[in-house]
């Protein structure tokens, strides 16, 4: 069995970013970035003030005090926007607005609350500091540096320094197009009556919400019969538009129930495999027709095709969107411990919560079994346990990969301790609790 590190070595190996686009920065959000990006300017552009208040130059009211201010003429007011020249005057103020430019030879502006306020001569109350309340030119970014590196998804905080530097448009590659299908006789779509011996189809509809939630163009093209001819037929066709298929089902040790692996095998750069992991084990991944399409064929379990996505599918749609990725985990304490096959990682569903030291406590859900859904809507996160481990011991600290965002979680685990100190003084909130937990599943 190749390991899992080892497997999604191989598949990065094979895969290079989709064909880059020039796009205006009003349609770059949500895309990747494919070429460093350097501000033609100095941000900000020019010396300007930081708050509401008279420009003056700060030797020029040295020692003053509330008890002994010193007055000014003001010799015009300038409001944010306003490009006209301004050249400082001695022992002079000019009114000025957070946001407008420094007059050039002024060097601080004293706050209009350290001030009278008055609009032609101003009772300065209080001395400042040479660049006190002023934004320098350049104080964010040099002309010339580099704001945004090759690899950066574009969200808004990137679109505003994109914005901010007048770039006006990037070069990017944009959303990836995944088909999602799934195979076997026994699936019927959500919505239709099932008869003896069928389940409704959840893999089609999660992979794609997985694709979506990962910033692409998730479409589930249905689910396929176990014929070959049908399945060829299928994947032939959108291998002619995708960026990648996914596949679930049909991949196991092979006969006359795997027709997946029996029409892929030895096509294109397809390869079969065992990986020691837990769930997950039988996987299959290739370039496939003229486009060289990367195809991800995932068993058929929901739990091992969610960690498969999570642990594959997704760091592949990252490279092929030339994203720079790193699966990040957070540590937590094991609150019961649980029994792990040696030889095989393993990720285990555990919810999270926070114990008595504010660290992150993992409790499991469900069984390992990776046809266990019901477990699956209530989990936080994966502990990734190592392969040579056979035992997690409650108290022990395992890493674990989130499977919604950290705000989200933590959003919960703040409602739980909230309801459950509640409960303490009424017991009809631990229900309420338990119940809106089951809710979010």
């Amino acid at each position: 069995m190749r390991t899992v590190a080892e497997h999604l070595e191989a598949v990065l190996a094979q895969l290079t970013p989709v064909a880059a686009t020039t796009v205006p920065l009003s349609q770059a959000h949500g895309l990747v970035l494919t070429e460093d990006v350097s501000s033609p300017v100095d941000l900000p552009r020019f010396a300007n003030s930081a708050m509401d208040g008279y420009a003056v130059r700060a030797s020029e009211i040295s020692g003053v005090t509330p008890e002994e201010p010193r007055v000014l003429p003001v010799l015009g007011d300038i409001a944010a926007g306003d490009g006209s020249p301004r050249t400082h005057r001695d022992f002079h103020a000019w009114r000025i607005l957070t946001g407008a430019p420094v007059p050039e030879g002024a060097d601080a502006v004293v706050r209009v609350e350290d001030t009278d306020g008055h609009p032609r001569e101003v009772m300065i109350k209080a001395a400042v500091e040479a660049g006190a309340n002023v934004r320098p030119a350049g104080e964010d970014v040099r002309a010339g540096s580099v704001i945004l590196r090759a690899g950066t998804r574009i969200g808004p905080a990137q679109l505003a320094v994109l914005a901010s530097a007048g770039v006006a448009e990037v070069s990017a590659t944009g959303q990836l197009s995944v088909v999602v299908l799934s195979t076997g006789n026994e699936l019927v779509p959500v919505g239709e009556p099932v008869g003896p011996g069928q389940i409704h189809d959840s893999n089609g509809p999660m992979l794609a919400a997985l694709v979506r939630a990962a910033g692409h163009f998730g479409v589930f093209a249905g689910h396929l019969p176990d014929d070959e001819k049908a399945i060829k037929a299928e994947i032939d066709h959108h291998l002619t538009h995708a960026d990648l298929v996914v596949t679930s089902g049909g991949v196991s040790k092979g006969g006359s129930y795997d027709p997946v692996k029996s029409v892929l095998t030895g096509v294109g750069s397809m390869e079969f495999t065992e990986v020691g992991m837990q769930p997950g084990k039988p996987q299959g991944f290739g370039l496939l027709g003229k486009r060289k399409v990367p195809v991800f064929t995932l068993p058929g379990n929901p739990v091992s095709v969610l960690v498969s996505f999570e642990v594959f599918v997704r760091p592949a749609l990252a490279a092929l969107a030339g994203q720079r990725y790193e699966p990040v985990t957070v540590p937590a304490v094991v609150l019961q411990g649980w029994d792990s096959p040696e030889g095989r990682a393993q990720y285990h569903r555990v919810s999270l919560s926070r114990d008595t030291s504010g660290a992150y406590a993992a409790q499991p859900v469900s069984g390992p079994g990776s046809h266990l859904v019901g477990g699956l809507a209530l989990a936080d996160g994966l502990a990734v346990i190592p392969a040579e481990a056979t035992q997690v011991a409650t108290g022990s600290e395992v890493r674990v990969l989130p499977l919604r965002p950290l705000w989200e979680i933590e959003a919960d685990v703040v409602a739980e301790r909230d309801a459950a100190q509640a409960a303490e003084t009424d017991p009809a909130e631990t229900d309420a609790a338990e119940a809106g937990r089951e809710d979010r599943g």
